[in-house]
């Protein structure tokens, strides 16, 4: 299975946030730090942690981050593929009180995306506290402050820091989640989760499976095309399929225009560009893909040319049968389309049985071997598992209770950013909202 790989970077407690007991002894395995009176404890330094400490630091507010890998921004720095750019239009997605460069594309690029964030992190001298993963988190009625442990994991110490708000910034994509296939741990071929893809140089020929079709399983699954892999992916429930102008197009509308009605001429370009995907087994949702969006978080596929390899039979190079699966009342059906371009022969096979050595098993008997499978199955949050006490904000799987606009604010000087699932454009809003809030309250 996928191993995720991290380097160590020593880091340090500013001293202006916060300050050791002259008492302790250097070999002690719990250290208290004590915290200015009024101040921020930020958990994450993803895109969201960034912004909430900008704006802070706009408003002259003194804030830490606790960040549990050894960079910031650690999902784009270290464990995003390298194709990988930003699906929405750059006004969409720059972050608060610095606007990306004029000379910026449109959709920004991997690693112009870092360089941005790398300059955004100098100009407001935002400076982490790295390898500290948080393990408890509560709030105290008596002293009216948060207590937050965090463990330091180069030294294996607990730190316990205190502060009068506490603002969750771990994001939507925190933990790698693996789907349990029956079988998968008797697999013989190379399993990656998509945290672990950077490109397709070392797949060329060889028989890939892709589970997810979300937009990184779309888009991973294009690269290894591109790389002579013979490429299968799994759809596991209907999707919208669009453009990048397609969406930069609806966000311009849902400024003037109700949600409903951008969502009927989303869908209608959709068929007018795509046709009828389901031939391909891709299904079109019931519901629009802006309402999809603020209603479930499920984002619709950003089509860059996948598509068009799926509908050429590009998508498998050397061989002319292309497999598509689409998952359906909880089983997978794998969909079998030959490969000539006008085809539109479809044939329904059963179920899959369990994964055995390199074989896909159905319930007929029949197989299909693959040599790799890249689970592009998105992530899970923790926050539950560390956040004790709230029965406001957050539910079990650490996405906001209230519904927008008010999802960022909780009880007791809690907050939440990057959560609304609505991108980074909804992220810059949650922190602004948050350091405005905080500075009513000082």
């Amino acid at each position: 299975m996928y191993k995720l790989s991290h380097s160590i970077l020593e880091p340090r407690c500013p001293p202006f946030l916060c300050k050791r007991k002259p008492e302790e002894a250097s070999h002690q395995k719990t250290k208290l730090y004590t915290m200015q009176e009024q101040s921020v404890i930020i958990v994450g330094s993803g895109p969201s942690g960034l912004a909430t400490a900008a704006c802070l630091n706009q408003l002259s507010i003194p804030y830490m981050i606790l960040e549990r890998e050894d960079c910031y921004a650690s999902l784009w720095k270290k464990y995003a593929y390298d194709r990988l750019h930003l699906h929405l239009a750059k006004q969409f997605c720059q972050l608060p009180h610095l606007p990306f460069p004029a000379s910026y594309p449109t959709f920004i690029p991997k690693n112009l995306f870092l360089q941005y964030l790398d300059d955004y992190v100098s100009h407001f001298n935002i400076s982490p506290l790295y390898k500290r993963s948080v393990d408890f988190a509560t709030y105290s009625q008596e002293s009216q402050k948060w207590t937050v442990k965090a463990r330091n994991t180069v030294s294996g110490e607990i730190e316990e820091y205190s502060g009068r708000f506490l603002v969750v910034a771990s994001g939507e994509t925190t933990d790698p989640f693996t789907p349990n296939i029956e079988g998968m741990d008797t697999f013989t071929g190379e399993v990656v989760h998509s945290t672990s893809y950077k490109n397709g140089k070392a797949y060329g020929d060889k028989s890939v499976l892709v589970v997810g079709s979300g937009n990184s399983g779309m888009e991973i699954a294009l690269d290894l095309a591109n790389h002579g892999a013979k490429t299968s992916i799994v759809v596991r429930s209907p999707v919208h399929v669009l453009t990048r102008e397609m969406v930069y197009l609806g966000l311009v509308m849902l400024k003037y225009i109700p949600y409903g009605v951008v969502d009927s001429i989303m869908v209608l370009l959709s068929k007018l560009v795509y046709g009828d995907l389901s031939k391909y087994g891709i299904n079109r949702p019931k519901e629009g893909p802006f309402f999809m969006k603020v209603a479930y978080g499920k984002y619709p596929v950003f089509d860059i040319g996948t598509c068009k390899k799926i509908k050429s039979g590009e998508i498998q190079v050397s061989d002319p049968v292309m497999i598509i699966f689409l998952w359906k009342t909880t089983r997978l059906i794998p969909i079998v389309l030959r490969k000539q371009i006008h085809c539109t022969y479809a044939q329904v096979l059963p179920a899959i049985e369990n994964i055995r050595g390199n074989e896909v098993i159905f319930q007929n008997g029949k197989s299909h071997p693959f040599d790799t499978i890249v689970l592009c199955t998105g992530f899970k949050r923790s926050t539950n598992t560390w956040l004790k006490g709230d029965e406001h904000l957050l539910n079990d799987d650490g996405l906001p209770k209230p519904n927008f606009p008010n999802h960022w604010k909780g009880k007791n000087g809690l907050f939440c950013v990057g959560l609304s699932r609505r991108g980074l454009y909804g992220a810059s809003a949650d922190a602004q909202n948050i350091a405005n809030e905080i500075k009513s309250l000082l």
